[in-house]
């Protein structure tokens, strides 16, 4: 039923996305979305990045939110506390504290942040603890933070698209109300300039030195984007289903000839094999290629309690900063495009691209990014390496 109220939404969204005028262009924001809701946008709410981690504004834990997530949340101000907690089990930050206690007194890490008022707490802390799922997806106005439980059939992008009409509203209150805000002078209008917090603000013009880590789906044509990154001298992730492990020996033990790395793709809906045991099956048949096993794994669209399972087994797994699963590169316009939205990026990046790199736009990328300043790196089990 769940499934099927969100499909609808979606639909209805769809329908009416190009009814509403595009507002004017202003610099970049981020939205916050939380199950099929927009949430309205404003400077002292929007999500950011600090330390390798998006955080969120941890009022969106009120109304529609706190409906949608199943998350409420208490914060004394007295005590500088914030309590999260949802069926019996709480997360609470102390904001002089880098971490949060939760019922047992287990510490998570990092802690939360006070900015103008307003607590954050980090994405993905909060997601793995009350099991929730969160994306961060490029939009047209920048980027949105979208978390929802766990059941959600959709991609990110079409939710993205669903939710354009939405966005295009918020946005264009947010706009309004910046226009309509006195200014230094003390009457109302002036030029529209959105406050972003710093972490994304004043991007670089080129890579200028940033680590960027590619991260693939290894299929069909893994061996000519091999031929593509040694040509380049630049490092990648090749991820394998259990399947592809077995079908491309050769192909394995020429990635990991070359130094690049490899880990396991992993279905966590599978209801033929838990995520364990297709993590056993990969590092198998990769034993049986190569004499060598990996820690390496990613769970796309995996849950905390995935999560959980692989590291409890001794897995490092991907959770990549930027999902371009989605964006084609396949041409120099897609590899410009990438740049683009790296040299807008706040420090080294991970990238998943999933199957939607091609050797061609994968050659047009490594050459942007070389004159661009950028290093091509492969992930690896300890991180970007």
């Amino acid at each position: 039923m769940k499934r099927r109220a969100a499909a609808l939404l979606l639909c209805f969204l769809l329908a009416f996305q190009l009814s509403l005028p595009p507002a004017r262009a202003a610099d970049r924001v981020y939205f916050t979305a939380v199950g099929s809701y927009v949430l309205p946008l404003s400077d002292n709410t929007m999500p950011f990045w600090s330390g390798g981690y998006v955080y969120i504004a941890s009022s969106i834990f009120t109304g529609a939110g706190r409906e949608s997530l199943g998350i409420s949340q208490v914060f004394n101000n007295d005590q500088s506390r914030l309590v999260l907690y949802s069926g019996g089990r709480s997360l609470t930050y102390t904001l002089s504290e880098n971490c949060a206690l939760d019922n047992d007194g287990a510490a998570y890490y990092p802690g939360a942040i006070q900015r103008n008022g307003t607590v954050f707490v980090p994405a993905n802390t909060v997601s793995r603890y009350f099991d929730l799922v969160y994306s961060v997806i490029e939009v047209e106005h920048g980027s949105m933070v979208w978390l929802r439980q766990p059941g959600y059939s959709v991609s990110d992008k079409l939710f993205a698209d669903a939710a354009q009409y939405s966005m295009n509203s918020v946005y264009a209150d947010y706009i309004r109300a910046k226009e309509t805000a006195p200014t230094e002078g003390g009457a109302p209008g002036g030029t529209v300039r959105p406050t972003v917090p710093a972490e994304v603000q004043d991007p670089a013009a080129g890579l200028d030195g940033k680590r960027v880590a590619l991260c693939l789906k290894a299929g069909s044509n893994a061996s000519a984007m091999a031929d593509a990154l040694a040509a380049y001298n630049a490092g990648a992730a090749f991820f394998f289903t259990p399947e592809e492990m077995e079908r491309q020996g050769g192909t394995l033990r020429r990635l990991l000839a070359q130094g690049q790395s490899v880990g396991i793709l992993v279905d966590a809906g599978r209801p033929d094999r838990t995520v364990t045991e297709q993590l056993e099956e990969g590092n198998a048949a990769l034993y049986r290629a190569a004499c060598g096993k990996t820690r390496l794994a990613y769970l796309p669209g995996g849950g905390a309690q995935a999560l959980q399972a692989a590291e409890e087994a001794g897995f490092r797994c991907l959770q990549p900063d930027l999902n371009r699963s989605g964006y084609a590169l396949q041409n120099a316009s897609g590899a410009q495009e990438l740049i683009r939205r790296l040299a807008s990026w706040q420090g080294d990046a991970s990238v998943w691209l999933g199957d939607a790199a091609g050797p061609a736009g994968l050659r047009s990328f490594l050459t942007a990014a070389r004159e661009a300043g950028g290093v091509c790196a492969a992930y690896r089990e300890v991180g970007l390496g």
